[in-house]
């Protein structure tokens, strides 16, 4: 059974998908940018601004679940520029602290020209 994730405190779905669903105690998290959950626009003009409101949307989605950062088993993040890998990373790090599975890639863009996208799979219970 299919159970879907809806937190007004992460930013709602810009297009014909959920902010997360569940299935058997595991939830997958849709990509995470660095919007406003309030008003839906971007966040922050530096990466380090966009990684922190990124981190924010996530921790509203996983304690939506009961859930925290060290429930994280795999992410997948995606930066506008390579370049940028060193400051993100060090942004990730102070949450990402259980150190789950990672792919980071860079993309040639991103929703709403934005700098970085995380989306995760957490363990939520069974």
């Amino acid at each position: 059974m299919l159970k879907y994730v809806e937190t007004n405190r992460a930013p709602a779905a810009i297009g014909p998908y959920s902010q997360g669903i569940i299935v058997n105690g595991i939830a997958f998290f849709s990509g995470q940018i660095p919007l406003s959950p309030t008003t839906g626009e971007v966040v922050g003009t530096t990466i380090q601004e966009q990684t922190e409101q990124v981190m924010a949307n996530i921790k509203a989605l996983l304690e939506s679940q009961g859930a925290s950062f060290t429930d994280v088993v795999k992410t997948t993040c995606f930066l506008a520029d390579i370049a940028d890998f060193a400051a993100f990373n060090e942004i990730y790090g102070k949450y990402f602290t259980g150190k789950p599975a990672r792919s980071c890639v860079a993309v040639k863009d991103l929703p709403k020209g934005v700098l970085c996208e995380v989306e995760c799979i957490a363990a939520v219970g069974a």
